[in-house]
């Protein structure tokens, strides 16, 4: 079968993390990956199906590990080679159509007694990613055994596999992952119902994180950043009050918050600190710039909620340790407390928010396999192209045929 394959190989990395600092996505040229024909995924055992992609999305870690820029905490986790790919929706040899809820915890590892996180329904925080009866990989897209959405099939669990209702577009399924983040993301920020959230970026994380609080969070006051019109216009759509340039962000929390200013005399000029700042603030970036942003307007005893996913930043630490700041991480999904107390899976109000919020809109592009290359370029040039979101799309029978 047709897929795009990843393999360990230092020299390409390193081509790949060169070319990725010229032109982001152009790693893809020059790196380890390559369209190959691969082997059909083996089934461990009678729990698993093979997944037929319709559309396989590209996400920001996807690029980052393209492009050479991926935390290297990853190495032992992954197994080699894989095949990327995590945000799907596809058909089960059935005819089922399905997403994927992409994390390999304990169940689909059959490991038993399972990790507590599992035991407690946090799969993204599986103890066990390298253990069980498949190779080491956080996520289907990441294992040697299972394969990924970025080919024309995949093995998966069958715990791992949502069905799609016949409302719900290709287009909105697709969106269904990215979602869960964004929901997961706002969920922990455990804000007041009248409370202040300042949520830096607009891209695709940054926007369902958006869609997320003014559902669940229906009186906040949300702040955005965003650098291109679209993602302002968009953001302000689903539910951000102001939204803002980066590097507006401390003069527009101020005002929001009724802090007051400290200004300090600097090298570089004049600084201004906050005396107070936004109750929660989301990082959809992960950058040592967006973080030190966090840091700067978040209330003293406020959340910092971390998505974006960092790799080796160079921040000052001083406010989070004299504020008393929280900052923590939101990884994938898994189980939500909601406010009545009741649980919930993070998929199913995932694919309800997709559904109401219309979020298959912030797919902007689909392209075949044969031209994954200027797939990932437009991915990772989406906001300054004037796209969000794009993706794989094996729909075709030219494309089915390649099984």
């Amino acid at each position: 079968m047709k897929a795009l394959e990843f393999r360990r190989n230092i020299p390409r990395y390193a081509a790949a993390r060169l070319a990725g600092s010229f032109t982001p996505g152009r790693g893809s040229g020059v790196g380890p990956m390559r369209l190959v024909d691969a082997d059909i995924p083996e089934l461990p055992n009678q729990d698993w199906e093979i997944v037929r992609p319709r559309l396989s999305g590209i996400c920001g870690s996807d690029l980052a590990t393209i492009d050479g820029k991926s935390a290297r905490y990853f190495e032992p986790l992954v197994s080699f080679p894989f095949i990327p790919g995590h945000e799907v929706v596809g058909d089960l040899q059935d005819g089922t159509r399905v997403v994927l809820e992409p994390v390999l915890g304990c169940l689909s590892r059959n490991i038993d007694p399972p990790c507590k996180s599992c035991q407690e329904g946090q799969l993204g925080n599986c103890e066990y990613v390298t253990f069980g009866e498949i190779s080491p990989g956080i996520q289907t897209g990441s294992c040697c055994d299972t394969g990924g959405g970025w080919s024309v099939a995949f093995a998966a669990h069958k715990s791992q596999l949502h069905p799609v209702g016949k409302d719900l577009s290709d287009e909105a399924a697709v969106m269904i992952e990215p979602t869960a983040c964004g929901v997961h993301a706002a969920l922990s920020t455990d804000i007041d119902p009248e409370g202040t959230v300042t949520v830096i970026g607009s891209g695709t994380l940054g926007l369902v994180t958006i869609s997320a609080l003014r559902s669940y969070f229906p009186d906040v006051k949300i702040l955005a950043t965003a650098r291109y019109p679209h993602q302002k216009s968009l953001a302000l759509d689903l539910g951000a009050d102001v939204v803002i340039a980066p590097n507006e962000i401390k003069r527009a929390v101020r005002r929001m918050t009724k802090s007051r200013a400290i200004s300090l005399s600097t090298e570089d000029g004049n600084v201004d600190r906050l005396t107070g700042g936004s109750d929660a603030v989301i990082d959809c970036v992960g950058s040592s710039e967006s973080i030190t942003d966090a840091l700067s307007v978040t209330r003293p005893r406020g959340k910092i909620v971390l998505v974006g996913m960092p790799s080796s930043v160079n921040i000052e630490l001083t406010p989070l340790w004299h504020r008393e700041i929280q900052l923590v991480g939101a990884y994938t999904y898994g189980t939500e407390k909601l406010a009545d107390g009741s649980v919930a899976r993070t998929f199913d109000l995932a694919a309800d928010l997709v559904d109401s919020a219309k979020l298959d809109r912030l797919l902007s592009a689909v392209y075949p396999l044969s031209r994954y290359q200027d797939a990932l370029e437009h991915a990772a040039s989406a906001g300054r192209r004037g796209a969000v979101k794009v993706a794989f799309d094996l729909r075709s029978e030219k494309e089915r045929d390649l099984l």
